[in-house]
């Protein structure tokens, strides 16, 4: 039951010639140079938040109008920001990751990367 869902046919896939291929490892660059920059700012991003909310009670509760707060208005960007991120990436992966991979894919099903043709090329060499 619990392979049912898997595809017809990928036990002949080649993967690691997959990820090995030029295609893979610009998709995987790209993909990288996107995403551990922006987590690194999201999380620093978050850190101040809390030890401000920690630390900078003054801060904090300095009054905006009315009962609105610093940190209300602070949290409330926590959740904008994730909003924006997601967006962000979304048009990022739409534009620059999914042409490639819808590539890698055609690739595999066209056959590029068959198990047995990578081993009897290994065993011919």
């Amino acid at each position: 039951m619990g392979n049912d869902a898997r595809s017809a046919g990928t036990d002949t896939i080649d993967f690691p010639a997959v990820q090995r291929s030029e295609e893979f490892q610009t998709l995987r660059s790209r993909h990288r140079r996107f995403v551990f920059p922006v987590l690194g700012a999201c999380l620093v991003w978050y850190l101040a938040y809390v030890l401000l909310a920690g630390y900078a009670h003054d801060f904090m509760s300095t009054p905006v109008f009315g009962s609105i707060n610093v940190a209300i208005l602070l949290g409330l960007a926590q959740v904008v920001t994730t909003f924006a991120v997601t967006t962000w990436y979304v048009s990022f992966a739409n534009r620059r990751l999914d042409p490639i991979a819808a590539d890698i894919r055609g690739e595999i099903e066209a056959g590029d990367f068959r198990a047995d043709d990578a081993a009897t090329e290994r065993g011919n060499s």
